[in-house]
């Protein structure tokens, strides 16, 4: 039995969330991070992606499902139940999500001047 997922699990202001590096999409990073432990059911990823809509994540779920990152296993019931887990591909992804976190937590303070002085009057953004 994995631990439950906790609902702060991510901080809004996490280093992850600075990471210029992307995998897939905003949110593939952290679904991969929830599943690292073993598989989840759809309400147990909810807890700490409340963010995301349930038909939202159920797109990203069949994308990272789609690309064979995650395997999707539907056990009869009753009750009837689905649960995803990572493939030996994804589970190959955890290295080098962990070195890109902890590259972004070392260049956190430039990260955070960067995008500020990108978003101030006269930064790059306003031009």
């Amino acid at each position: 039995m994995t631990e439950p997922l906790k609902p702060d699990m991510f901080d809004p202001v996490c280093p992850s969330g600075l990471s210029p590096i992307r995998l897939g999409d905003k949110w593939a990073g952290v679904i991969i991070r929830c599943l690292e432990q073993g598989p989840r059911r759809f309400s147990e990823l909810r807890i700490p992606l409340h963010a995301v809509t349930a038909k939202v994540l159920t797109g990203l779920l069949r994308t990272l499902e789609r690309d064979g990152l995650v395997a999707r296993t539907v056990h009869a019931g009753p009750p009837r139940r689905v649960e995803y887990e990572l493939t030996p591909l994804g589970r190959s992804l955890l290295a080098p999500m962990d070195t890109a976190c902890t590259w972004a937590a070392e260049h956190w303070d430039e990260l955070i001047d960067a995008r500020e002085a990108f978003s101030s009057p006269g930064g790059a953004a306003h031009r």
